[in-house]
């Protein structure tokens, strides 16, 4: 009796879980908002009606032509790396460069700040874990004194946990995030009907005043405003890092940013209005907001329950935007060695779930030690950098829009020039005023900081791009050495036919990927690589589209 062969069970961990359209809507929001925390000090800075009305203005100037942007090159250029990958298309290899390396930077006291956000909100609650009640030791390095206290070990305990999350795949960052958005959202909705209930029934006017003070000009309040509402409207690019595992992002991409712009601009703009129930004045009036005022701002309404549950949606906002940013900015030095600027085992990924372990784990420990307070104040450069990052990516929609107008569009901004024109003119006035608004803050420091980094990073290009070039030269003289002993061994044994073949595509792979490269690779290298050049490594969008290899290297 013939035996009928029996085919392998599936592996379930071949494939990672792909970011389906809902889970995608819901890493977007926390990519680029978690909510309406952090939105307070809009209020007491630019006043009630100039507060809504910059939640509704800033989306139109800054979110839509942003999200607009994403679209387009997302859905064109849909592979891991996102953003970094539509620099290299459009603008070439120097300027890919630079914006992965400065974004990646820019990462380092953002991300920092979600695990201190989270403490915050737990020291409201349980006093002990506030900065500097129990430390465990000190130390002096260079100009900080570093105290070592459990407020920061909590940091890491929850870096570790949504690292170890991060580990599996983005599809497991996106379904985690569904479940923080309803956790986040729920009581956001309590205190929006609650708020509304007292607007009505008392008869008050949420936007009893247009600015903060009597005397503060209509445009001071504007511009003073702009530049916080800002950034809570910011990082719409960040998922692109991950297009990579998402499912079919030609299709869904544009429709969950969409739907995310919506979701975030109501977000802000419902529970605002209800908390400006609580009136101008006393302890917890719209004229003392600061961050973190919301949960006060719900005592206010309705008592202590509803501050407790307010202040528990900020735990779960705090730990679901580091989880969601941690995927796409981890995305970043792993792009980074995949094209040959780091090493190689940077961008090695784990067998069972097809992760850059290195890069998730080196990004971790970096925002770990950022955590300390003596560092949050480098924040100051994050809008420099953040702004360089954006009108690059502008820079690569035009420059591609010229180079390669017959590349494939699946979504393509409508109105021709005429809308790219516009929105390169909102993109650039808002990141100049930005950058206005940080310099007449922060003064002299922030530019000083600003500038080291991105000299910094000009100083490393030439000098990781020399080394990368040795590498690839030096592989492809081996492969050619190797390449000759095995036609010298063929014409006397008539046995090294197959070896000079592989030597052949191992030269070819490893003189276009700047390391050594695999047959598939050297065959998909033109797939998204430098517009009218080679590209530096050979990402497709198989993976993004669901199909073919799992790594975005194939």
């Amino acid at each position: 009796m013939t035996a009928i062969p029996v085919a392998p069970p599936e592996n379930r961990w071949a494939t990672p879980k792909r970011v389906s359209l809902v889970p995608l809507v819901a890493l977007i929001f926390f990519s680029v908002s978690g909510g309406a925390y952090g939105i307070e000090p809009l209020f007491s800075t630019s006043g009630p009606g100039m507060g809504i009305l910059l939640i509704l203005v800033a989306p139109l100037i800054y979110s839509v032509p942003h999200a607009l942007v994403c679209a387009e090159l997302g859905t064109a250029i849909p592979v891991e790396g996102g953003y970094y990958h539509w620099v290299k298309r459009g603008l070439g290899r120097f300027w890919a460069f630079q914006q992965g390396v400065l974004q990646w930077v820019c990462s380092f006291v953002d991300m920092a700040l979600y695990p201190v956000m989270f403490t915050s909100y737990l020291s409201s609650l349980i006093s002990a874990v506030a900065p500097g009640k129990h430390v465990f030791f000190e130390f002096h390095l260079w100009k900080a004194d570093i105290a070592v206290d459990l407020n920061w070990v909590i940091c890491v305990g929850v870096i570790v946990l949504f690292t170890l999350l991060n580990l599996m795949g983005a599809g497991w960052v996106g379904d985690s995030s569904v479940a923080f958005a309803i956790i986040c959202l729920t009581p956001m909705l309590v205190l929006t009907l609650i708020g509304f209930y007292q607007l009505v029934t008392e008869g008050t006017n949420p936007i009893s005043s247009m600015t903060a003070e009597q005397g503060q000009s209509t445009w001071n309040a504007f511009g003073s405003g702009l530049f916080i509402v800002m950034w809570n409207y910011s990082g719409w690019d960040s998922v692109s890092t991950v297009a990579g595992e998402m499912e079919n992002p030609k299709k869904h991409l544009p429709k969950a940013l969409f739907w995310s712009v919506l979701l975030i601009i109501t977000g802000y703009l419902l529970p605002s209005l209800a908390s400006l129930a609580v009136g101008p004045g006393g302890e917890n009036g719209w004229k003392s907001w600061q961050d973190g005022a919301l949960p006060d701002i719900a005592g206010e309404l309705a008592g202590p329950w509803l501050q407790y549950v307010v202040t528990i949606g900020g735990l779960f906002a705090s730990v679901a935007m580091f989880s969601a940013l941690l995927a796409s900015y981890s995305r970043l030095p792993s792009s980074l060695s995949h094209d040959g600027y780091l090493p190689k085992w940077v961008s090695k990924e784990s067998k069972r779930y097809k992760m850059p372990i290195a890069s998730i784990i080196g990004s971790s420990v970096v925002y770990a030690l950022f955590c300390f307070s003596s560092f949050q104040s480098l924040v100051i450069y994050d809008v420099f950098l953040t702004n360089i990052g954006i009108l690059l990516e502008v820079a690569a929609l035009i420059a591609l829009r010229i180079r390669e107008p017959e590349l494939e569009r699946p979504y393509k901004i409508p109105g021709g020039w005429w809308s790219i024109g516009l929105i390169a003119f909102c993109l650039a006035g808002v990141s100049v005023w930005a950058a206005t608004e940080q310099y007449r803050e922060e003064g002299t420091k922030a530019v000083v900081y600003s500038l080291i980094v991105v000299g910094a990073s000009l100083l490393l290009y030439p000098l990781l791009a020399a080394r990368k070039a040795a590498r690839a030269a030096a592989a492809a003289d081996r492969a050619a050495v190797n390449g000759r002993d095995a036609q010298t061994g063929d014409a006397e044994g008539g046995a090294a036919t197959v070896g000079a073949g592989a030597a052949t595509v191992g030269a070819a792979g490893a003189a276009t990927a700047g390391h050594a490269g695999t047959a598939t690779a050297g065959a998909g290298a033109g797939a998204y690589g430098l517009s009218g050049g080679q590209p530096d490594s050979a990402h497709t969008d198989k993976a993004a589209g669901g199909t073919g290899t799992d790594s975005v290297e194939a």
